[in-house]
C-alpha cells in the first residue's frame, strides 16, 4: 500500500522540543533543574495537544482508508469476473468455483496480480490461462509433481517468456492439472474410501454383509474394540473404520491390491500397511475370542437323546484342515499333500457352537493330523488348552484313540454319507457309535465351511509371505467368533445349523500306534458307550 509523503513529513516533525533537547545534549539536560512552572502546565494547553494528536490521528485514518478503497477497486469481484470472462475454454464448474473464490478479498488480490503477457505458447493455452488455472485449483501440492513440466517450459527455446519462478511453477502446475482432468480418466469417478465405506453402513444391510462380510453393528463393536484396546488408531488420511474396511474387502472378496487401491482411493504402499495393521490387530485378539470350553455338557450334547447321555463328558471336536499355500519352488516338495497340492495343514478345535477353541495353521501340507496333533500336544509353548480328567474331544480315524481323544472304530462305515438310504440302518454297536460320532463331529466341518465361504481367501493361494498366509487364518478364526458371539442369527451360520456338511474319507491318514496298556484303556471308554448307545436303541427304538 501507498504511503501520503506530506502525513510522513508531518508525522515525522511532530517531536518535542524535550526530545531534542535529549538528543542533542543530555548531559546538559541533567544538569538543568525545571522550574516549578514548566512542571505544571495550563489545563487549556493540555486540551489544545490532546486535540492536535486527535486530529493527526483522524487525517491518519482517513488517509488509509482511502488507500485501502483504492485497493478494492482494483482487485473488485467485477474486474475479477471481467478477467474470468476473458479467459478462453473455462468450463462452467471452474467458472462456478471461481466466484466462490473471489469472495476471499486476498484470493481476488492474488488473481488479479497474476498479469503476464497474454502470449499463447505451444500447449495452445495462454500464460494467463495457465496461471489463472494454477491459483484456481490451488494447485500447490502439485507444483512439486509438475517438475518435468518445468523443466520443458524453462528449455523451450522458441517461446520468450519473462516469468519469475513462481509464475513458471503456477504455469506448469496449471498445465499439468488441466491436462490430467480433461485427457485421462478421474480416479474421482469411483467412490472414495470415506465415499464408499459411508455408502456400505449405510445402505442395506445385505450390502454390508455382502462387502465387509459381517452385519453392520458387528463391524462397529470390532471398531471400537480396536479403538478402545489401543490396537489401531486413526491417521489424518484413514480412520480406523476405514481401515478395517481395506482388511475386509481383501479377506473377503480375494480381491487385488490395484482393485482396493481404485476402490478406497489410496496408494498400494498404504493399503498393504494398514492391512497388515489390521492383520497384526486383529491376530492381538486370538486370546480374547479362542477360549477353553466350558466343562459343563454341551446344550447341543443335553438336548439330544442321540447324543445324551452318551457324549455327555465331550467338550469340543478337533480335525486337520489344508489349505492353498503359496510357498518358494525350494519348500514345495513339503508342502504338497497326498493330492498333490501346495497346502498348509491347519489344526483346529472347536465346540459344538462352531466356535473355534484353539487354531495352529503352518504346519506343510505332507505331514499327517496326528503328527501336527502331537506335536501341538508335546509343546507346552502352543497353550493349548489342558483338558480336565475324564473329559476328551471327538476326532477323526486319522488320530489315534487316547487319552483325551476318542476317535470312530477303525474298518466300520463312518460317514453320514455311508448311512443314508432306507436299508442302510445301523446293524450293530460300533456302527451305531460311528453315525453317531460322524454326526455330532460335523460341527467342526461345519465351523470350515463357514470360515472358508466367509472369507474366500482361504480357498486359494494369497500371493503373500507364507507367515501373512498362516496370520490371516488366525485372524479370520477370531472374526468368525466375534460375529458368533455378537450375531447369533448371522445368515451363514444359520445356513450351517440347518444343513450337514459333507465329510469326505480319508483313508491315507493312519494314526500313531499305542502301546498295549494304552489301547485297552481308551478302548474300554469306546466300547462302553458304544453299547450303551446299542442297548438302548434297540429297547427303545429310539432314534438312530
Amino acid at each position: 500500500m501507498s504511503v501520503n509523503p506530506t502525513f510522513v513529513d508531518e508525522d515525522a516533525s511532530s517531536g518535542s522540543g524535550e526530545d531534542a533537547t535529549m538528543l542533542d545534549g543530555h548531559n546538559k539536560r541533567q544538569s538543568i533543574t525545571p522550574s516549578s512552572g514548566c512542571r505544571k502546565r495550563s489545563r487549556k494547553a493540555t486540551g489544545d495537544a490532546i486535540v492536535d494528536a486527535m486530529l493527526e490521528i483522524a487525517a491518519a485514518s482517513k488517509m488509509r482508508a482511502t488507500e485501502i478503497m483504492k485497493n478494492e477497486d482494483r482487485f473488485s469481484i467485477s474486474k475479477c469476473i471481467k478477467v474470468l470472462d476473458e479467459m478462453q475454454g473455462v468450463d462452467q464448474r471452474l467458472y462456478f468455483l471461481a466466484l466462490d473464490l473471489f469472495e476471499n478479498p486476498n484470493a481476488r488480490e492474488t488473481f488479479t496480480a497474476l498479469k503476464v503477457n497474454d502470449r499463447t505458447i505451444s500447449f495452445g493455452f495462454s500464460i494467463r490461462e495457465l496461471l489463472a488455472l494454477a491459483f484456481l485449483y490451488g494447485l500447490v501440492l502439485l507444483m512439486l509433481e509438475a517438475k518435468n513440466v518445468i523443466d520443458l517450459l524453462a528449455a523451450m527455446d522458441d517461446v520468450d517468456l519473462e516469468l519469475d519462478e513462481m509464475e513458471l511453477v503456477a504455469a506448469a502446475a496449471g498445465y499439468y492439472y488441466y491436462n490430467s482432468i480433461t485427457k485421462q480418466p478421474r480416479r474421482s469417478e469411483s467412490p472414495s474410501g470415506t465415499r464408499f465405506l459411508n455408502e456400505v453402513l449405510t445402505g442395506e444391510d445385505d450390502v454390508c454383509r455382502d462387502m465387509f462380510r459381517m452385519d453392520k453393528h458387528v463391524f462397529h463393536k470390532l471398531s471400537d474394540t480396536l479403538r478402545q484396546k489401543g490396537m489401531l488408531r486413526d491417521t489424518p488420511g484413514v480412520m480406523i473404520e476405514e481401515q478395517l474396511a481395506i482388511f475386509l474387502n481383501i479377506v473377503g472378496h480375494n480381491e487385488r491390491n490395484r482393485v482396493i487401491q481404485e476402490r478406497f482411493q489410496h496408494s498400494g504402499e498404504t493399503i498393504s500397511r494398514h492391512f497388515n495393521n489390521v492383520l497384526k490387530a486383529i491376530k492381538s485378539l486370538s486370546r480374547e475370542f479362542l477360549q477353553p470350553p466350558p466343562l459343563s455338557t454341551p446344550p447341543e450334547i443335553l438336548r439330544s437323546n442321540r447324543f445324551y447321555p452318551y457324549f455327555q463328558d465331550c467338550i469340543g471336536v478337533i480335525d486337520g484342515m489344508h489349505l492353498p499355500a503359496h510357498v518358494p519352488a525350494k519348500d514345495q516338495s513339503r508342502f504338497r499333500n497326498k493330492k498333490g497340492v501346495l497346502s498348509q495343514n491347519v489344526l483346529a478345535a472347536c465346540t459344538f457352537d462352531l466356535q473355534f477353541i484353539f487354531i495352529y495353521p503352518g504346519w506343510e501340507g505332507s505331514v499327517t493330523d496326528s503328527r501336527v496333533l502331537r506335536a501341538v500336544l508335546d509343546d507346552p509353548d502352543q497353550n493349548f488348552p489342558q483338558i480336565p480328567e475324564g473329559k476328551y474331544y471327538l476326532v477323526d480315524w486319522g488320530y489315534s484313540n487316547t487319552e483325551g481323544f476318542i476317535a470312530p472304530f477303525q474298518g466300520i462305515r463312518y460317514h453320514i454319507q455311508e448311512y443314508r438310504g432306507a436299508h442302510l440302518l445301523p446293524r450293530n454297536a460300533k456302527e451305531l457309535f460311528n453315525h453317531r460320532h460322524s454326526s455330532l463331529r460335523n460341527a467342526i466341518q461345519k465351523s470350515f465351511e463357514v470360515l472358508k465361504t466367509r472369507f474366500p481367501i482361504l480357498r486359494v493361494a494369497p500371493q503373500y509371505a507364507f507367515h501373512i498366509q498362516r496370520d490371516i487364518v488366525i485372524a479370520a478364526c477370531v472374526l468368525h467368533n466375534l460375529i458368533r458371539r455378537e450375531e447369533r442369527n448371522d445368515w451363514l451360520f444359520a445356513v450351517a445349523e440347518g444343513s450337514t456338511v459333507e465329510d469326505l474319507p480319508d483313508f491315507d491318514d493312519q494314526p500313531d500306534l499305542l502301546s498295549p496298556i494304552q489301547e485297552e484303556t481308551v478302548y474300554s471308554l469306546r466300547e462302553s458307550i458304544a453299547t450303551e448307545m446299542w442297548n438302548d436303541f434297540i429297547s427303545k427304538w429310539a432314534e438312530w
